[in-house]
């Protein structure tokens, strides 16, 4: 798997009281799947950097929170 996102299905017993909630979602960052950092990376710009949490692109992992992943839309 090579996607930042993952899904796994919890148990949901049938004398649950509330709604269950039957796939959960959760984000990997990217470095779990680069291994060593390899040589000449692409870079932010300094400001873009500091907005962004890192200098190198490949290792920009955004956050969006419920609202947005359900609007599919990019924080501003």
């Amino acid at each position: 798997m090579n996607t930042h996102f993952k899904t796994y299905h919890p148990y949901a017993s049938p004398f649950d009281p509330c709604k269950p909630i039957l796939e959960k979602t959760y984000s990997t960052p990217p470095h779990l799947y680069m291994g060593f950092q390899p040589p000449n990376l692409p870079q932010f710009s300094p400001l873009d950097a500091l907005r962004a949490g890192t200098l190198w692109k490949d290792l920009y992992d955004p956050y969006f929170n419920s609202s947005e992943k359900a609007q599919g839309g990019l924080p501003s």
